[in-house]
C-alpha cells in the first residue's frame, strides 16, 4: 500500500512538473515548426546554389581558362552576364504571363525564347526551342524553365499566388 502511495505521489509530481512544459510546447508548436521548415528551405537553397556553381564550373572548363584566347572569349561584348539574362527572363516572363498586348505578344515570346536559349547555353542545358512549333514549343519552354529552376535560376510568376499561363 505504501508503494502505491509513493508511486501515485511521484506520478502527481511528474504531472505537475511536465504539464506546463507540454502546454508550452503545444502553444509554441507552430513557431517550432516554422523554424524547422525555414531551416530546411535554407538548406535546399544552399544545395541549389552549389549545383548552379558546379554547372557553371563545368560550363567553363579549367583547362580552357589556361588558354589566353579562351579568356578573351569570356570577355566578348556579345556575351551577356547570367545575372542580366535572369533579369531579362523575369521581365519578359512578367510581360508574357501578365498578358502583353496581342500586337506585342509574338515579339515578347521571341525575346523570351532568345533569352532562354542564351541561359541554356551559359549553363550547358540542352534546348530545342528553334526546332519546335506550337504546343511542342510550349512544352519545351516549360521543360527549360524547370531545368533552369533546378540549376538555380528562379523565374517566378509575375505576382505571388498567380498561376502561370502558357501561350
Amino acid at each position: 500500500m505504501e508503494f502505491l502511495r509513493l508511486l501515485l505521489l511521484s506520478l502527481a509530481l511528474a504531472a505537475v512538473v511536465c504539464v506546463p512544459a507540454l502546454i508550452a510546447l503545444v502553444l509554441c508548436a507552430d513557431e517550432v515548426l516554422d523554424r524547422v521548415t525555414c531551416r530546411f528551405a535554407e538548406w535546399r537553397e544552399r544545395g541549389r546554389e552549389r549545383r548552379l556553381i558546379t554547372r557553371l564550373n563545368q560550363a567553363v572548363a579549367v583547362e580552357d581558362l589556361a588558354d589566353p584566347d579562351a579568356l578573351d572569349a569570356l570577355d566578348r561584348p556579345d556575351r551577356r552576364p547570367l545575372e542580366q539574362l535572369a533579369a531579362d527572363l523575369r521581365c519578359l516572363r512578367r510581360d508574357r504571363v501578365g498578358g502583353a498586348a496581342v500586337v506585342w505578344h509574338s515579339s515578347v515570346l521571341d525575346a523570351y525564347d532568345d533569352r532562354l536559349r542564351l541561359a541554356c547555353r551559359a549553363l550547358g542545358i540542352p534546348e530545342h526551342l528553334a526546332e519546335l512549333t506550337g504546343i511542342d514549343q510550349q512544352i519545351e519552354r516549360v521543360r527549360i524553365e524547370g531545368e533552369l529552376d533546378a540549376a538555380g535560376l528562379r523565374l517566378p510568376a509575375s505576382r505571388p499566388g498567380q498561376h502561370q499561363r502558357h501561350s
